[in-house]
């Protein structure tokens, strides 16, 4: 269980290191990359926090972005200092954050489960009718 302390220092360095990674970074590995803080974590002990990042280039890029962001630890640490008035700032780790591409896969799951099961049935689209109110028939 997170302490209060540990979801208000959480969310200040979420919300510190966003506008930092957006205006502040210049690394040519992030150009594009359109790099979000999703979340922050920190450690009970304040010592260390866990920065889960999501970026818009391909999967296959994700190694270049985490390693830019690596590589920036210390500035972006240095610029924590200078903007928060906290007495430590945390180590951070920075990860990559899954959610968006194991929810495409669970989408694509789902669909083509709900293809099959339609297959299986017989079931076309184009022949489906929703029946309308009209088709219902005298109300009672």
């Amino acid at each position: 269980m997170t302490s209060h302390r540990q979801e208000r220092i959480s969310e200040l360095l979420q919300e510190e290191l966003s506008l930092l990674i957006g205006a502040e970074l210049t690394d040519p590995r992030l150009a594009n990359a359109m790099v979000t803080v999703t979340s922050v974590r920190v450690s009970p002990d304040l010592r260390n926090a866990r920065v889960s990042v999501a970026h818009s280039l391909p999967e296959a890029q994700t190694r270049e972005v985490v390693a830019a962001l690596r590589h920036a630890e210390s500035f972006l640490r240095s610029q924590l200092v200078a903007n928060l008035a906290m007495r430590f700032v945390p180590e951070l780790s920075f990860h990559v954050d899954a959610t968006d591409v194991y929810a495409q896969r669970v989408d694509q799951i789902l669909d083509s489960i709900v293809t099959s099961t339609h297959a299986q049935e017989g079931y076309d689209n184009d022949s489906a009718t929703v029946p309308s109110d009209d088709d219902a028939g005298p109300s009672r």
